[in-house]
């Protein structure tokens, strides 16, 4: 229990050595800590200590003669690696994770912790901080790069020609699908801020003859008349109302033959091991505090049912991931 209620400092001990650029210092070989603590700027014993932490927590190792070199669970955190942690470590050792030392006032009021501190919802705080929009989308994108080898096993997306990414933030699903996809088109629509950073990715993709990017408003039209309509860890940003308020815009583009796709984690599905994955808890408590009671939340499978039929669509079928992620297709009513 007690190893629970300090995992908090784990958290700031690693977003800590994220900030201070180790990974990076220790990727060419094992140093000391006073070697380190002249290039990343930092006191000598007090790295030292931070660094001897996070031994038993298998992010660095210490030798013999006292240097420190990385683990391979700490390659994680460079910046090359692929699914690289380093993004998510500079979110959380940054305005996301200070929201948590507000939890309590989320739980009591439901109001959303992230708003209380800095006075704006999370994407309004994101539009008019580039650099900070830009951090969020490449935890995305890396978080992303995990879960691709399972989707695409599991999905064969070139009975879709034309494709829509309804949220795709900047590009990297839609790039990635259309690489594996020869045959299909596609359009990711998103906030003009994110939009520039799309497009950079459909250029860097040698992707602009068969994929654009486009600004737009889930909330009250997307491009029309596509094969399939992706939304990818969208939903579990908002509450029901809001969720089906989205899937309602994806209907109303959809043609009688389209179909759309909801890629999120589900909080019922088993692990490998038995049992519950504990992610999706952990990922609904990270919503609720972003967010408030009546914002994003983590879903069962039988919630994103719901959500569908209250916006006019009719659930096909569920794939399970081995991650504990779904994907979840449906197509329009009939009539």
């Amino acid at each position: 229990m007690r190893m629970l209620l300090y995992g908090q400092l784990v958290s700031r001990a690693v977003c800590t050595a994220v900030e201070l650029g180790l990974p990076e210092a220790l990727a060419s070989g094992r140093r000391s800590a006073e070697d380190l603590a002249g290039e990343v700027a930092a006191h000598p014993f007090a790295l030292r200590r931070l660094l001897r932490a996070l031994v038993p927590f298998d992010v660095f190792t210490e030798e013999a003669d006292g240097t420190f070199s990385l683990t391979e669970l700490g390659t994680t955190l460079l910046p090359g690696t692929p699914g690289t942690a380093r993004p998510t470590a500079l979110l959380l050792g940054g305005e996301v994770g200070r929201t948590w030392g507000e939890f309590g006032h989320t739980v009591r009021t439901g109001d959303s912790a992230f708003r209380l501190i800095h006075d704006l919802e999370l994407f309004e705080h994101l539009e008019r901080r580039p650099d900070r929009r830009e951090v969020f989308d490449r935890s995305q994108e890396a978080g992303l790069r995990l879960e691709l080898d399972e989707i695409f096993e599991a999905v064969t997306f070139d009975r879709y020609p034309r494709i829509v990414d309804v949220g795709g933030g900047n590009g990297h699903l839609m790039c990635e699908l259309l690489l594996r996809t020869p045959g299909s088109t596609g359009v990711v629509v998103d906030l003009p801020g994110t939009v520039a950073l799309a497009e950079k990715r459909i250029v860097e993709g040698n992707l602009i003859d068969r994929c654009t990017a486009t600004a737009g408003d889930f909330f009250s039209a997307v491009t029309p008349g596509a094969d399939l309509y992706i939304l990818s860890h969208i939903l579990h940003d908002w509450g029901d109302d809001s969720a089906v308020s989205i899937l309602r815009t994806c209907a109303a583009a959809m043609p009688a033959h389209g179909r759309l796709m909801v890629i999120d984690l589900l909080t019922d599905a088993d692990s490998p091991e038995g049992g519950r994955h504990r992610l999706p808890a952990l990922m609904d408590l990270y919503m609720l505090s972003l967010f408030g009671a009546s914002g994003g939340r983590e879903r069962t499978g039988g919630d994103f049912t719901a959500l569908l039929a209250a916006a006019g669509l009719e659930h096909e079928e569920t794939l399970v991931l081995p991650s504990g992620m779904g994907v979840i297709t449906a197509r329009p009513l009939a009539g």
